[in-house]
């Protein structure tokens, strides 16, 4: 449960009141999940003497998790640390291991590069470049819709709950999600250091995240393709990207397949049983095994 108090000696978490941002809403929202109960005061000065001995005191106050000192704590990249990349560091090896998980270190600086870093970074004036014909709302903008709107009757406190409530919701799905990645991972390691890809493809008896093993290192840089059992039925094989930098496709389906499904592609690419080629060239379906071996055939020449 998170509680905002009207009373600085209520409080065992402290942070700034008035504009929010992501680092502490998602501060807010991580001591949650790690303290439990928090019942949170909202300050916009910095005389914080009256405030209890234990209360966390973040992103304001210039103390160990505030970052707007001019020696606030950096990255070895040199991003500076906000208060939930300060918070995270501190605690959340800890977290992880009083939840039961496993793999921690990988799981820990998996959450910290895919989801903290980003907050850290955008706060600290770090933008991503983003080329874009339409507006790219990133999660920080998200969060800033939650600040009161002009002559909406939303009040901040209220506002504030809802945005830490989301993040809240959006961190346990987080670790949820790269924990996954994490076993996942590790998985596809260990099939792909046993499978024969000297054809060009990798095949997978049930469907697992596979690119980032397979796009990070250059020993698999042959693979074309990844191949396994479709959840709509039959068989899907995946094109694979360049790198982890480049995700345009290493190879494409054919040209003349694009958009094509059931007769009309069986008919272009004499292939019986291929059922479904993407417009963009990426995925194809197939409803049979051997119908998939027959299409690996023509694309790994």
């Amino acid at each position: 449960m998170i509680k905002v108090v009207d009373n600085i000696k209520d409080a065992n978490c402290i942070t700034h009141s008035g504009t929010m941002h992501a680092d502490e809403v998602f501060s807010t929202a991580f001591l949650s999940l790690y303290l439990g109960n928090i019942s949170v005061y909202r300050t916009s000065g910095n005389d914080l003497s009256y405030a209890n001995s234990n209360s966390l005191i973040y992103d304001i106050g210039r103390g160990e998790y505030d970052h707007h000192q001019i020696d606030a704590v950096k990255r070895d990249n040199g991003i500076t640390y906000s208060s939930f990349g300060l918070l995270w560091k501190k605690f959340g090896r800890d977290y992880l291991e009083k939840n039961n998980y496993n793999n921690i270190e990988d799981l820990f600086n998996g959450i910290d590069k895919d989801l903290v870093e980003g907050i850290d970074a955008d706060d600290n004036g770090f933008f991503p470049k983003i080329d874009s014909p339409y507006k790219v709302k990133t999660l920080p903008n998200i969060i800033k819709i939650f600040n009161p709107s002009y002559d909406s009757g939303e009040t901040e406190q209220e506002q504030f709950l809802n945005a830490v409530n989301l993040a809240r919701i959006i961190l346990e799905e987080e670790i949820v999600y790269v924990n996954g990645k994490v076993i996942s991972d590790k998985r596809v390691e260990k099939i792909l250091n046993t499978a024969d890809v000297s054809k060009g493809y990798l095949y997978l008896e049930e469907y697992i995240p596979f690119e980032d093993v397979i796009v990070n290192d250059s020993k698999w840089d042959n693979i074309l393709f990844v191949c396994y059992p479709s959840n709509r039925g039959g068989y899907a094989i995946k094109t694979v990207a360049k790198n982890a930098n480049d995700r345009t496709a290493r190879r494409l389906f054919p040209a003349e397949w694009a958009g094509l499904q059931d007769d009309e592609l069986e008919n272009v690419s004499n292939i019986s049983g291929l059922r479904f080629c993407h417009n963009g060239r990426f995925i194809v379906n197939c409803s049979s095994y051997e119908a998939m071996l027959k299409v690996l055939e023509v694309v790994c020449k």
